[in-house]
């Protein structure tokens, strides 16, 4: 499928949009009420810092709600606006939020079900409205909605759409995608849909283990086998891993990214030579600026001495969980919540450690003076932040 000639003709339809409506002034307030908060304002002012009784807060200086995230949200809430009576569909979460899509549900936007993680768009009719979220939808999901007749509102983050962009490329080219992200990650299934062939790998160790077998140094059964379900039909990696581009999940750590990318390289070079390395080997920036801010801002405030860091955001984010790893390697106590309901009652905590399961820690907050960071995801709102200060405040009152 030529997917450039396939964005070009469903832009030019008069049943798509991707601008919003011209009604940013009427849901504005409602934005506000929603997801802003003055006490976070109140800390921005005071150098991102709250000190009560025993606690002292320190709040990472570039956290939450990221431009693209107000984008899909504000538009989300145009659409409402702008289709009051008729049916609005969106094909995943709008962002990694509960709280988020809770308040979307509860203005009869319908979420489209998920049988056996397969998406069921049975339901949807022609003139119904399609919300595309953050993340991007694949491109087959996008083919389906415009022969339905939906129309389809498109919030898609134009960092995600940079990204898409280079894995044309990849494919105009011929070389292979090799894209650093989470296989079955919702952005990462829509990268992987404008892509040609592609690999996709979860972080440096995955990517050691293809740059072995380019090196000749791996077993192909064992190889098919281990990235069995992220590669493109068909997949060979004898010939399919001659020619490689890199790209990226824009919600992955920028480190890891960045080390990824180079590794290919120097192997690459290795295998073919510094004269012909550009006939095997292409890589584009794609990492998101405000995930780069984040991570830089919780880099700085890991550095400070803190008792524990709180990490707040929804289980299901990738930036979020990326967070918290950055405070697990630096050996500061941390729990990752996603909303204020998960602290108490008393002093207890249901937390998601990294990789493991819902788990509830009791106690919760030591004894004696306490230097508390915290920090949010970029699909988390203010207010959020905003209900968990309060209650680490009055937990530590008790």
């Amino acid at each position: 499928m030529d997917t450039r000639a396939f964005k070009r003709s469903l832009h030019h339809s008069e049943r798509y949009n991707r601008r919003g409506f011209g009604r940013a002034e009427e849901v504005a307030s409602s934005l506000e009420e929603a997801y802003q908060s003055d006490l976070i304002q109140s800390l921005r002012d005071n150098g991102y810092q709250l000190q009560q009784g025993r606690v002292t807060i320190r709040l990472a200086q570039a956290f939450g709600f990221c431009w693209g995230v107000e984008r899909a949200v504000a538009i989300a809430y145009e659409t409402r606006r702008h289709y009051p009576t008729e049916r609005i569909w969106i094909t995943n979460e709008i962002i990694h939020n509960p709280s988020v899509n809770a308040h979307l549900r509860q203005m009869d936007v319908l979420f489209i079900p998920v049988e056996g993680g397969v998406k069921d768009f049975s339901a949807v009719d022609k003139g119904d409205v399609v919300i595309l979220p953050a993340f991007g939808a694949t491109v087959q999901e996008m083919q389906l909605l415009n022969e339905l007749g939906c129309h389809i509102v498109d919030t898609t983050c134009p960092w995600v759409s940079k990204v898409w962009n280079s894995v044309e490329r990849h494919k105009k080219e011929s070389f292979t995608s090799v894209i650093h992200g989470k296989v079955k990650h919702e952005e990462t299934l829509a990268t992987s849909s404008f892509a040609g062939t592609y690999l996709v790998v979860l972080d440096l160790a995955e990517a050691q283990l293809v740059c072995d077998y380019i090196l000749g140094n791996g077993n192909r059964s064992s190889f098919l086998e281990k990235f069995a379900g992220a590669t493109s039909p068909g997949f060979d990696p004898d010939l399919d891993l001659v020619r490689i581009g890199v790209a990226n999940q824009t919600t992955m750590l920028k480190s890891e990214t960045e080390e990824i990318g180079r590794l290919f390289e120097r192997t690459l070079l290795r295998r073919y030579g510094p004269t012909e390395l550009n006939n095997h080997f292409l890589a584009f920036n794609t990492i998101c600026d405000a995930t780069q801010e984040r991570q830089d801002a919780m880099f700085s405030l890991v550095d400070e001495p803190l008792d524990l860091m709180v990490v707040i955001g929804g289980y299901n984010s990738s930036n979020t969980t990326h967070l918290q790893e950055i405070a697990i390697s630096r050996g500061i106590a941390s729990v990752h919540i996603d909303a204020p309901e998960r602290i108490g009652p008393g002093n207890c905590v249901e937390h998601k450690p990294l990789g493991g399961e819902l788990t509830t820690m009791s106690p919760f907050l030591p004894e004696g003076p306490l230097r508390i960071g915290i920090t949010s995801g970029a699909s988390t709102p203010d207010r959020v932040v905003e209900g968990v200060i309060d209650r680490l405040l009055q937990l530590s009152e008790l």
